[in-house]
């Protein structure tokens, strides 16, 4: 793993430092002996040229658009494989055989009901309070009723937290939204897959049975695999960061939704939506693509671009072509739709955004897809972390095990007042 030394000149003072090599991507130097070795932090706000630990689960390659969980690239794992199984593979490390499957399927469809006392914590939001809300405070209060999995040093305790929290996201969070329309909630259904129980539970109704759609459920399901993991993202580092603690896997994860909720990470999929309906018709799309051209103009074309994929999102691929199953199976019609089309056609053959590489990204068709569903735009980000909690679960129990975990302890350049003396009330 090491490849090396790093020789740095500081002060006049010549420093070296071991170059460690992952199995791919860049090389990282270690200077954890820095401050120890100059006296000197190294200033790096957002982490963004930080490596913050090692992980075995998620590499991504932006320049190139590469995406692999596991070594498996996202294209493959959202077109063949199913949510259940790549949470297998991010929590196990490898692809199940079909028993292993079968009883990891199982495991999660008994778990997927609630304590039944959880369900008077919905009464004391209000109705009109947003999802993630509901959510950051439900999840928070798992380790209140499930005592038994929140020993961090326990594996055994880890594994079945990780399934709990797996498995009680999707009933929490159609929970969340029966709440918020104020129809009665629906107990899940262990006949159906993980993906269908949660649509049965969002839009189902106990007067009358519920048909799943297998097109809206594989597509449902296929936006579950592309935000099942990210890398070291700000809500994943989050969790990492409160499990560092020792805090218990519950809270971690309700720390991670909390972040998550920021409109500057999980809120991008509504934010293109919202565009796109801003715009409102096929004939206005010219007028707003002028616009996005002239850098004096304050609008952005939302859902366009990456901050990590310079080239074309790989997760976005497969929803281009997901938009139009769903879209065609469900019937539906709404200028927004034509809008979101005609925008992405004429996008993908304008020079300026080819030459920019402003491609659409997943978060562009993910909200087309979900409201063409049927989800309101509040409920986007609850999705998001719904299938993020696979991710989350991974990382946090990829932390605990790792013999280098140590509790987060970020530094800083302090640039306020210098010590001085305290002044009384009455002499000011």
């Amino acid at each position: 793993m090491t490849d090396g030394t790093a020789k740095l000149s500081v002060g006049g003072e010549d420093l070296s430092y071991p170059v460690l090599e992952g199995s791919v991507g860049p090389e990282v130097v270690d200077i954890r002996k820095f401050y120890a070795d100059s006296g000197r932090f190294t200033y790096d706000p957002g982490f963004t040229s930080t490596a913050s630990c090692e992980s075995k689960l998620t590499y991504i390659d932006g320049e190139e658009g590469i995406l692999l969980h596991r070594g498996y690239s996202i294209e493959q794992l959202s077109e063949d494989s199913s949510f259940m199984e790549v949470a297998y593979l991010m929590l196990r490390g490898e692809l199940p055989t079909p028993d292993e499957y079968e009883e990891f399927t199982r495991t999660i469809t008994l778990h997927t009901m609630v304590h039944e006392q959880l369900k008077t914590l919905y009464n004391g939001f209000r109705r009109d309070a947003h999802p993630m809300a509901i959510m950051c405070g439900v999840v928070g209060a798992l380790s209140a009723f499930y005592h038994d999995s929140t020993d961090i040093n326990d594996p055994e305790q880890r594994k079945i937290a990780s399934h709990r929290m797996i498995a009680k996201m999707p009933t929490i969070a159609a929970m969340a939204y029966k709440y918020a329309i104020g129809q009665p909630f629906l107990y899940p259904d262990n006949s159906l897959s993980y993906t269908g129980n949660f649509l049965r539970m969002t839009f189902g109704v106990p007067a009358e049975p519920y048909e799943v759609n297998p097109v809206v459920e594989r597509a449902l399901d296929r936006i579950f695999i592309l935000h099942a993991d990210h890398e070291q993202n700000a809500s994943t580092s989050t969790v990492r960061l409160a499990g560092s603690s020792g805090a218990n896997p519950f809270a971690c994860i309700a720390a991670g939704i909390a972040c998550l909720w920021g409109p500057a990470h999980g809120g991008a999929n509504e934010a293109a939506l919202n565009m796109l309906t801003e715009i409102g018709h096929p004939s206005r799309i010219p007028e707003y693509i002028a616009r996005a051209k002239d850098k004096d103009d304050p609008f952005r074309l939302m859902g366009f671009g990456h901050r990590v994929y310079k080239n074309y999102d790989p997760r976005a691929t497969v929803m281009r072509k997901t938009v139009r199953e769903v879209l065609s199976s469900l019937g539906v019609t709404n200028p927004v739709f034509d809008v979101a089309l005609q925008l992405e056609e004429m996008a993908l053959n304008d020079d300026y955004f080819i030459e920019k590489k402003l491609f659409p990204n997943v978060d562009f068709y993910s909200g087309i897809i979900l409201s063409a569903i049927g989800f309101p735009t509040s409920m986007f980000t609850a999705l998001f972390a719904l299938a993020r909690t696979v991710g989350w679960v991974a990382q946090w129990n990829e932390m605990i095990e790792d013999p280098a975990q140590r509790i987060g302890r970020p530094r800083q350049l302090y640039t306020g007042p210098t010590q001085r003396d305290y002044i009384p009330l009455d002499k000011r």
